[in-house]
């Protein structure tokens, strides 16, 4: 029984350090875009440009 001592206050420490994670990462922007990487690769690079470049490596 004297454990859950010990597990409250880690478990309160654990989820302070996680919500100051995700506040952290939505205020850096890291949700700003989520369909934006999705959709670039998707998109293809079909220019005359690149694909002579592609040609020549």
């Amino acid at each position: 029984m004297e454990i859950i001592y010990l597990l409250i206050p880690v478990a309160v420490i654990l989820v302070a350090v996680i919500i100051g994670i995700f506040v952290w990462a939505a205020r850096s922007g890291q949700f700003d875009d989520l369909e934006g990487p999705a959709h670039r690769i998707l998109m293809d690079d079909d220019s005359p440009e690149n694909a002579a470049k592609d040609r020549s490596n």
